[in-house]
């Protein structure tokens, strides 16, 4: 197994990861970039690296660096002994890999949240980012009718990748009330580049958007022919090729979770400083709180001032401090309908990758118990989607968390028991 020393490691190479990559980089410092996709950026800049300066300036910073490693397509499996203060068990296309790093940095970013509806496991049927990645890797899109519903900005942006290349997008159904898209609204002009990017949006889609909507069902036979939408106090059905669905994301908190970081509601706890709970790990963008790249950004680049102890400008934390106000405004505003969380019938899948219907979890008090009776999040996703599922339509703890982190390889995990001791010097 490939041994790498490195003085700060960092899990995610979204903005977040990518800014805090910079910092380190421009400090002469030794640095590991962990991600599962193939490149840099996250989901935000998947494709499209050049479209942000801030994007396209790391990216030239990690080229040009001989003090990095990237490892992409590459997942947490477990923790490792270390002389140094943190080991992770890595695996990737070459096998596995341990990282022994003086300092962490979790900017893995966040997956969308699903709540289930009559329907919802329809092919034609994705999660609203799920579409966007797709389209961007070149799903044929050009031409099919796509309605995009469920909660947050995510779905204008969304929607304009669908339209950008080809798709019609015929509805943006947002289930916030317009007494709180109107809050939003009024609220956006204390950030002027967010505003007027919302401006450029929805002007885009001037009588498609909808808000207090949201689908009942979905219909169809062998593929997503139609959806079924309540709008106010009125239901009606519309015709579609693809429903793009998705309401706000979840903070990606097993790689906190694997090195015992607390977590403060779904998100990573951290101080001022960005640290968390756990000695040397910091956590930056998603993970601490849904608020966008902007925060994420910013998040990166105090994360690793921290994480080397270099200085933070008050100009940065002047940014975070708004970013954060921002995020809060978005929690308030896009919080849920309770009406959501009972749309799913009895015979409504909860766990997609072990077919678990609502039914069958019926009677039990908890995750570990129908886990044990029904498989429910034994599957590929390990609990990702039926548990946040589980923990808002039917009141469960959160399943907590056991490694491996996602599915590993059995020589990932015989690795660790007969492993080299590890080198000592530093990346080249």
């Amino acid at each position: 197994m490939r041994e790498i020393q490195t003085e700060l490691a960092i899990i995610g190479s979204g903005p977040a990861g990518l800014a805090a990559a910079s910092v380190a980089i421009e400090a002469n410092r030794t640095v590991c970039l962990v991600d599962n996709q193939a490149q840099p950026g996250g989901q935000i800049w998947r494709g499209g690296l050049q479209s942000d300066s801030r994007a396209h300036a790391a990216m030239q910073s990690l080229a040009h660096s001989d003090g990095v490693r990237l490892a992409q397509h590459t997942l947490v499996a477990a923790l490792a002994p270390s002389h140094r203060a943190h080991a992770l068990l890595l695996e990737g296309p070459a096998g596995p890999v341990c990282i022994h790093a003086d300092r962490v940095i979790l900017a893995n970013g966040a997956r969308e949240r699903h709540l289930p509806f009559p329907g919802w496991t329809l092919p034609g049927v994705t999660g609203a980012g799920g579409l966007q990645a797709l389209v961007k890797g070149g799903w044929p899109i050009q031409g099919q009718r796509v309605v995009v519903a469920g909660s947050g900005p995510l779905l204008l942006a969304s929607a304009r990748t669908v339209q950008q290349a080809g798709g019609q997008v015929t509805h943006i159904l947002e289930q916030a009330s317009q007494a709180s898209l109107r809050r939003f609204t009024l609220q956006l002009p204390n950030w002027p580049g967010k505003a007027w990017q919302a401006l450029l949006l929805g002007s885009q889609f001037l009588g498609r958007y909808r808000a207090d909507s949201h689908v009942v069902a979905a219909h169809g036979t062998s593929k997503l022919e139609a959806i079924e939408i309540k709008s106010g106090n009125q239901t009606k059905t519309i015709a579609c090729d693809h429903l793009a669905i998705g309401y706000g994301l979840i903070p990606n908190t097993d790689a906190a979770q694997l090195l015992g970081c607390e977590l403060t509601g779904e998100a990573v706890k951290v101080d001022s400083n960005l640290r968390t709970t756990c000695p040397g790990v910091y956590a930056a963008g998603e993970v601490t709180g849904i608020g966008g790249v902007d925060k994420a950004w910013v998040e990166g680049h105090m994360a690793a001032c921290a994480a080397l102890a270099l200085p933070v400008s008050q100009v940065k934390l002047q940014h975070w401090k708004s970013h954060h106000r921002f995020s809060q405004l978005l929690a308030e505003c896009f919080a849920l309908n309770p009406a959501l969380m009972a749309l799913a019938k009895p015979d409504t899948l909860i766990c997609r990758c072990e077919d678990v219907s609502l039914q069958a979890l019926a009677g039990f008090e908890d995750w570990r118990e129908a886990k044990l009776q029904t498989r429910c999040g034994m599957g590929a996703c390990q609990g990702r989607t039926c548990g946040a599922i589980c923990q808002q339509v039917l009141g469960w703890a959160s399943p907590g968390l056991r490694p491996p982190v996602f599915p590993a390889k059995l020589a990932t995990l015989a690795a660790l028991a007969d492993r080299p001791q590890p080198e000592t010097e530093g990346i080249s």
